[in-house]
């Protein structure tokens, strides 16, 4: 059986934990996408960026992991973010109204030039 490729990388500045995803969001990504968010919220950043540049594909349940990290945020007082989404993908979190939720930023320099206020 072939496993999806999913890669989840953190990088820490000054107010925001950045999360950069990779490959494919999908019940295989669960596991990683966890840890990263984990690393991530350690440092008690006003936010949490999430970058989708090199995301390839994402499907419901990948959407489903994304409302999740976004309960976590708020559990943990810190805004969930999201940048780099393809047009595709940007359509589904508007359709789905994680907009509503989650500011979607056109790249990862004007999300962190934001001023965006915590959760």
């Amino acid at each position: 059986m072939v496993t999806k490729s999913f890669e989840a990388h953190v990088r820490h500045q000054l107010r925001a934990a950045i999360i950069n995803l990779q490959g494919e969001i999908n019940a295989f990504a669960e596991d990683l996408l966890n840890t990263a968010f984990d690393e991530a919220a350690s440092s008690q950043p006003e936010f949490i960026l999430l970058n989708f540049r090199q995301v390839k594909y994402m499907n419901s349940t990948g959407i489903a992991l994304i409302v999740e990290l976004l309960k976590r945020a708020h559990q943990t007082k810190c805004s969930l973010l999201a940048c780099s989404l393809s047009e595709h993908y940007e359509e589904i979190f508007r359709i789905s109204r994680l907009t509503d939720y989650i500011p979607v930023f056109p790249d990862e320099e004007s999300a962190l030039r934001s001023n965006h206020p915590t959760a």
